[in-house]
This record gives structure tokens, sequence and C-alpha cells, in this order.
């Protein structure tokens, strides 16, 4: 059973839609609307096992040297065998072709960014990311995600 990581497809939607709502639900990602997932699919990449999508995530560029790390799940029955990992490469990868030096997340699972090599740092450092989203945030006086960095060059 070897996932395979590739770029997302218009017909990866309808799975990508129900993995994120759950996780959205649990209060611990933002929740993503099958509209704006379609136009937004160029930005998501997808791991598959057996031809079925078990994981995905995406990057949103904040700024010139900036990339987030958004929607990066994993569904459930296929944790703790690497997939998470995995889509974290293709990620990281994608930043570095498109020369964006730093990658930073917001998120509850710190030990697994940090085994991915990414350090904890303070939210504030990222006014791209309070500007652009935060300010929607129902959590926002209240935050209690932890933001991590990867600097992947100077």
């Amino acid at each position: 059973m070897t996932a395979v990581c590739r770029k997302a497809s218009p017909k990866d939607v309808d799975s990508l839609y129900l993995m994120i709502k759950g996780y959205a639900e649990r209060g611990i990602m933002l929740p993503r609307s099958r509209d704006v997932l379609e136009r937004q699919i160029d930005l998501f990449v997808v791991a598959e096992v057996d031809g079925n999508v078990v994981g995905c995530g995406s990057l949103c560029q904040l700024g010139n040297d900036l990339v987030e790390v958004r929607s990066l799940g994993i569904s459930e029955g296929h944790k703790g065998q690497g997939i998470g990992s995995l889509l974290l490469d293709k990620l990281v990868e994608e930043a570095r072709e498109l020369q964006i030096p730093k990658i930073m997340a917001l998120t509850y699972e710190v030990s697994f960014f940090e085994k991915n090599g990414f350090v904890i740092v303070s939210k504030e450092i990222f006014p791209e990311k309070v500007w652009t989203d935060c300010v929607h945030c129902s959590k926002q006086s209240c935050c209690d995600e932890i933001a991590v960095l990867k600097v992947l060059s100077e």
C-alpha cells in the first residue's frame, strides 16, 4: 500500500471537500467550499493509495518570500504511515521551484512539522498571514495554533 503524491485535478474536488470539511467540523482546519476548491485546485497536491485520495495539502503565497502550507490532512486509517511527510515534501519542492525561501504553517501538530525541519516561531512575524486570513477567523482573539517556519534559502 504505497502512497503516490501528485498535483490535484478537478476530479479531486469532492474528495478534498469532504476531507477538509471533516477537519473543519472539528475546528482544526479552515473550511473550504467546493467553489473555492474548484478555483484553487492548482494550488493543491493529493496523496493516493490504490486510486483513492487519502491526503491533501496546498500552498498559498503570502508574499514574495513566503508561502503557507494549508489544508494539510490525512484521512482516518492512513495516518502514521508517512503520507503527511510525503505531501509536505511535495509542497516544499513546489516552494523551491517557485524560488520562495520561507514556508510556514499554523498548526496543532507541532511535532509533525518539527520532525520535517520546521521550527516554532512567533505568529506576529507573519503580518501577511494575519491580514490575509486571521482577520476573518472566529479564533482571531484567542488563537491557539502554533506558527512554524522552515527556511529553504536566504
